[in-house]
C-alpha cells in the first residue's frame, strides 16, 4: 500500500504546477526518468499524468534526498514551494491528508554564515507514527469501520464520520471535531439500542447499559467502564476529552484535530469489531 492517499498526492501535485513552469515540470520527468509519459498539451494535463503515474504506477526515481517512490518525491517537491507562489487551499489539503497519512510537516532552519547570522528555513517530512504497524494506519481503520457500519447499517454514525473526515481533509477543524463527537456518541448509543438497550434513555445511561450487560459490552477490568464514576474509565474519559470547555492553551487546532481523529478511528475499529462478535449482521 502506497504511504500516501489519493488526495495528499493530488494536493501536492497542485501546489507544484502553480510554482512550476511547463519546462519544470519537463525537467522533472528527465531527472526521474519517467520522459514522455506526460501529455505535453497543457500544464493542468500534464500534471493530471503525473497524478496518474504516482498514484498507479509510484516507480521508484531518483532525488538530491536519495532513491524514493514517486509519490514521497512529488511530496518533498511541494514542501520546497515558495509560500508566496503555492495555493493556501492546495496546501492546507495536503497537509490535512499527510497527518491522516501518519505525517507531519516540519520547519527546519539551519545557520548559512556564522558571521553574519544569516539562516535558511524549510520544511521536512516526518513520520508521526510507526510504520510497520498495521493497525495503526487510518485509511485502514477508516475503511474497515465503513465497512463494519455498513454491515450493520448504521447509517447515521456513517454519515457523521464521512463529513468528519471530509472537514479534516479540508482543514475545517472545528468542524471536523463536531462531527467525530456526534459519530463517536451515535455507535455507543446504537450498539446499546440493538443490545436491547431502551431508546429512550440518555447516552450516558446507554452507556452504562454496555457495561451492566451479562457478559458486558464494555469491560469493568479493563477500565472501560465503572458504576462508580469516581473510577478511572475510559469510555467516558474520552467522551469528556471529546468534548472540551473552551481552549487549551500552547495546543494547536491542526494537532488536536489530528488527535482526536486518531483516537476516534482506532476506539472505534476496537468496540465495533466487538460488537461484530456481539451481533451478527442484519
Amino acid at each position: 500500500m502506497s504511504d500516501f492517499n489519493n488526495m495528499t498526492v493530488m494536493s501536492a501535485l497542485q501546489v507544484i504546477g502553480e510554482s512550476h513552469s511547463h519546462s519544470d515540470l519537463d525537467a522533472l520527468e528527465v531527472e526521474w526518468g519517467i520522459s514522455g509519459q506526460c501529455s505535453t498539451s497543457s500544464k493542468s494535463a500534464h500534471i493530471a499524468d503525473l497524478g496518474r503515474i504516482a498514484l498507479n504506477v509510484n516507480p521508484e526515481v531518483f532525488t538530491l534526498n536519495g532513491k524514493m517512490q514517486m509519490n514521497r518525491a512529488l511530496i518533498e517537491k511541494a514542501l520546497e514551494a515558495p509560500t508566496n507562489g503555492r495555493s493556501e487551499d492546495a496546501w492546507k489539503k495536503m497537509l490535512a491528508g499527510l497527518r491522516f497519512d501518519g505525517f507531519e510537516v516540519c520547519e527546519k532552519t539551519i545557520i548559512t554564515d556564522n558571521t553574519w547570522g544569516d539562516s535558511k528555513s524549510f520544511y521536512v517530512l516526518r513520520r508521526m507514527i510507526p510504520n510497520d504497524i498495521p493497525e495503526l494506519d487510518f485509511r485502514e481503520a477508516e475503511n474497515e469501520i465503513i465497512h463494519l457500519l455498513n454491515t450493520h447499517r448504521m447509517v447515521v454514525p456513517e454519515g457523521h464520520l464521512k463529513q468528519a473526515i471530509s472537514a479534516f481533509s479540508r482543514g475545517d477543524w472545528a468542524a471536523s471535531n463536531a462531527q467525530l463527537r456526534t459519530f463517536y456518541e451515535s455507535y455507543l448509543d446504537e450498539i446499546a439500542d440493538s443490545l436491547g438497550c431502551d431508546k429512550t434513555k440518555n447516552s450516558k445511561d446507554k452507556r452504562d447499559y454496555l457495561g451492566q450487560l451479562n457478559p458486558p459490552f464494555l469491560y469493568e477490568y479493563m477500565n472501560e467502564w465503572n458504576a462508580n464514576m469516581q473510577k478511572p474509565q475510559y469510555i467516558q474519559g474520552l467522551m469528556s476529552r471529546m468534548h472540551p470547555q473552551g481552549s487549551h492553551a500552547g495546543l494547536s487546532e491542526e494537532d488536536d484535530a489530528t488527535f482526536r481523529l486518531q483516537i476516534t478511528l482506532i476506539t472505534a475499529r476496537l468496540l465495533l469489531r466487538r460488537y461484530n462478535k456481539y451481533k451478527k449482521p442484519i
